[in-house]
């Protein structure tokens, strides 16, 4: 019997604290910031996992149980953000274990690697050795290790930082933000939406990924599909769910 699909990298507590700024500090030249409201939601992998789940997956995620907080301090009128504070900014300091697990009882593998230590390279290509369908969303320079995989999700950004390494970009999605993605040089747009958060969205595009190519093959279409989740939840405040 089929698990359905396992999620395996780094993850986060995403906080958000909501509140308002209307004088100055009289001591410095700052906001005084006063906390209205607070949203906690689980980030990077566990925001995948929490997407697929959404979206009627069967899914189980394997992550660092080490626990890492991005705490965000955010206007509740404007949305603009102030400041982030991240409460630990070293690498995690527990590394997955292979043990146990049996990645051909999953129809799909999904990396959602952050490089924050709890993946090595060593490992991502040993995943997309032992399964014929994994996807990775990466914050890596690509290389060898990433050769294997079925599809790579990859921003803009990192694209332009990796570009280099890349040998065949057949198996290569580039988000591009608010116009879409790329896939073997086509563009694939999104509607025009008022963004209020751009926060999450790229796990959400990922976790559209995975649920609509798992029940059509097509690629082409689960891109469409997955624009359109992501182009939802920036609509809203914080990282949500689609």
């Amino acid at each position: 019997m089929s698990n359905g699909v396992l999620v395996v990298g780094d993850s986060c507590i995403d906080v958000f604290v909501y509140g308002r700024c209307t004088r100055l500090s009289p001591d410095a030249p700052v906001p005084v910031f006063v906390p209205v409201e607070q949203k906690e939601n689980g980030g990077m992998a566990l925001n995948v996992y929490n997407n697929l789940v959404s979206l009627g997956v069967r899914t189980e995620v394997y992550t660092n149980q080490e626990k890492i907080y991005k705490q965000r301090y955010v206007d509740q009128k404007t949305n603009h953000t102030f400041l982030r504070v991240d409460s630990n900014s070293e690498p995690i300091k527990e590394s997955m274990s292979l043990a146990g697990i049996d990645f051909s009882l999953y129809d799909a593998i999904v990396i959602s690697d952050y490089n924050k230590g709890f993946l090595t390279e060593e490992l991502i290509e040993f995943v997309c050795s032992s399964h014929p369908l994994v996807f990775i969303d990466t914050k890596r320079m690509l290389g060898d290790w990433s050769d294997k995989a079925t599809f790579i999700k990859i921003n803009e950004v990192e694209y332009e930082k990796t570009k280099h390494t890349v040998k065949n970009d057949d198996n290569l999605i580039v988000t591009l933000g608010s116009n879409g993605c790329r896939f073997k040089g086509i563009l694939y747009p999104v509607a025009k939406v008022d963004v209020k958060d751009m926060a999450g969205a790229g796990d959400t595009f990922l976790a559209g990924l995975v649920s609509e190519y798992l029940k059509t093959k097509s690629i082409e279409q689960s891109i469409d599909f997955a624009n359109k989740c992501s182009t939802k939840v920036v609509q809203l405040r914080g990282v949500n769910v689609i």
